[in-house]
């Protein structure tokens, strides 16, 4: 690594003589585009399939999005059939424009034309990598070859669309690529060069989008780049300023907010954030921040769980708990203090409301939670569509059990399975009911009978003898009492290798041990977890042991998680 430089330095203030964005309100909301269907599934573990992609844009049209960006047409032939069968199959709503984006090459864009071809209400999205970072470290262009790239791939747009029959009525979205590091007066030349090379154009279609693609600086600089931009770019009549930003530093929803105050008109995103790296923009919290501030963000949150339940199941990632408003425990106090103020708020809207001319004033809910199509919650509610989080709480702190992270999506998958068998919510003392049969009382081929320490053999060393220590075990295996020996570091290694080193038994690999004492008390029994790898394929299993002895409760915790393996397996080959 070069050391000549400072690793990290400040960023540079933008040349703003006067910054007017700063006194200025937010007093309606912006043109809201998605890209959920591209930048957003595009980052995904495992992208989309196809019907997966049209549940969700049916979701985003429901939501209230009239600008949906679907798919990189030219990327994969699933993208570009994605694209027909909307147009094919009239599957897009009236007033709804799609838009597909491409890179500035000729067959690219002609390919890319050719997936709108049959609907003239669309935006072609084409973009162009304009930072020093990315035009002369990565591809090694000049300025004024950026500048070509640009014009050049917009004459290919016009001459392709000319050629489909869809010239005037495509609308041409241009995106100078990681806008927030580049230069600025050299990005106002290169937007100024496409929009002459586009001609005259209504405000609408025609959109510059100024995308901040790596978070790099304060929210604030964004804003200051937006406004320098609006103040020397000429056409701003026939122009709309839209941004994109990314959440690599945690402030894509306070930059994004600063740029709409500093003249950007259109806002690309992402419900819940999904995106490179860190995610994109979170629509669905900007919307809703507008939502508490009394300015109707134009989109309908007003069932948040049913847009949660369908974005997870599209994208197998779990919205986490935390999250502002779509998250499982948004509206939930654990704090009694916390739960008796917002119950005194709640008996006394009235008197809030008339005292601070307000519809809604309750103490720690700035909003309330039946907009969203929620509830506030005083303790958590263990139901079918409960998450971990909230299962691991209810028996950390009623129960004083506290099972190791990893253990957690166990629990919660029992729990579940028994909330969704029921179709109940489940109370404490059901829950601490599921975990002991799951987890504690799970009987099966191994029955423990009597552990206990034996004598080291003379012929050990003394360096042995300090370290390890031998155990016997009586233990019934498919009802078949036997006896086994083995030595280890610690009467649970001990019990490992004595079970692994006997044959006819079961293979396994130790891959978590953790233990903690119930109470306080010298009686206080302890508790043990413990999960086993099955050699076989590698499933994990977990089993956790209760006993006035911390190394027997250790030793039934290894029991009930090998029975639980042994078990699946024979569940599997049945």
């Amino acid at each position: 690594m070069n050391t000549t430089f400072p690793k990290y330095v400040r960023p540079e203030r933008i040349p703003l003589d006067k910054r007017d964005w700063i006194d200025r309100e937010l007093t309606q909301a912006p043109t809201w585009c998605s890209v959920d269907l591209r930048d957003g599934n595009q980052a995904l573990p495992l992208p989309m399939n196809p019907e997966k992609k049209l549940e969700y844009f049916k979701l985003l049209c429901d939501v209230g999005f009239k600008e949906i960006e679907v798919s990189f047409p030219s990327a994969s032939q699933d993208d570009f059939n994605f694209v027909r069968r909307l147009i094919e199959g009239k599957l897009i709503p009236e007033g709804v424009r799609i838009s597909v984006l491409t890179q500035a090459r000729e067959n690219l864009i002609k390919r890319t034309v050719e997936a709108l071809k049959g609907q003239d209400n669309t935006i072609l999205h084409m973009y162009v990598a304009t930072s020093d970072l990315h035009s002369k470290i990565v591809f090694g262009k000049t300025h004024d070859e950026v500048i070509k790239m640009a014009v050049d791939g917009t004459k290919l747009v016009i001459k392709y669309l000319k050629e489909a029959g869809l010239w005037g009525k495509v609308a041409y979205e241009f995106s100078p690529e990681e806008f927030t590091d580049t230069d600025l007066d050299f990005c106002v030349e290169l937007c100024k060069a496409v929009k002459e090379t586009w001609g005259p154009s209504k405000k609408r279609d025609f959109i510059l989008n100024l995308p901040q693609t790596v978070e790099r600086r304060a929210p604030f600089h964004y804003a200051d780049m937006i406004e320098y931009f609006v103040k020397h770019y000429p056409y701003m009549d026939e122009t709309t300023i839209s941004v994109h930003s990314h959440n690599d530093q945690g402030c894509a929803v306070a930059s994004t907010e600063m740029t709409l105050m500093a003249g950007a008109e259109r806002v690309e995103g992402c419900l819940l954030g999904h995106g490179e790296r860190t995610g994109n923009l979170d629509i669905l919290i900007l919307g809703l921040n507008l939502f508490s501030r009394g300015i109707d963000p134009k989109l309908d949150f007003s069932d948040v769980p049913h847009i949660v339940r369908v974005i997870e199941k599209a994208t197998g990632i779990e919205v986490h708990e935390r999250h502002p408003y779509a998250g499982q425990l948004a509206f939930t106090a654990f704090s009694g203090s916390h739960q008796d103020a917002i119950r005194k708020g709640l008996d006394n809207q009235d008197k809030a409301c008339e005292m601070f001319k307000l519809g809604w004033k309750v103490p720690y809910l700035h909003v309330d939670p039946a907009d969203l199509g929620r509830k506030y919650e005083r303790l958590i509610r263990i139901n079918s569509q409960s998450g971990k989080g909230g299962v691991a709480y209810i028996l950390e702190h009623e129960f004083g059990i506290f099972p190791p992270k990893s253990m957690h999506p166990f629990i919660g998958a029992a729990v579940q399975r028994y909330a969704d068998e029921h179709e109940c919510e489940l109370d404490g003392d059901m829950l601490i009911q599921i975990f002991n049969d799951e987890f504690v009382n799970c009987s099966g081929p191994f029955e423990l009978r009597k552990f206990s320490r034996v004598n080291q053999d003379e012929t050990h060393n003394e360096n042995e003898q300090s370290s390890k220590i031998d155990v016997k075990l009586s233990i019934e295996f498919d009802g078949k009492p036997m006896e086994v020996r083995g030595r280890g570091n610690g009467p649970l290694s001990a019990t490992v290798h004595a079970i692994r080193e006997s044959e006819h038994l079961f293979d396994f690999i130790l891959e978590d041990f953790s233990e903690r004492t119930l109470g306080t008390n010298a009686d206080a029994e302890a508790l043990a977890f413990v999960g086993v790898r099955r050699k076989t394929d590698n499933a994990l299993f977990y089993g956790a042991g209760r006993h006035e002895n911390i190394d027997q409760a250790a030793i039934l915790a290894l029991f009930t998680a090998l029975n639980k393996a042994i078990l699946d397996e024979r569940q599997q080959d049945a």
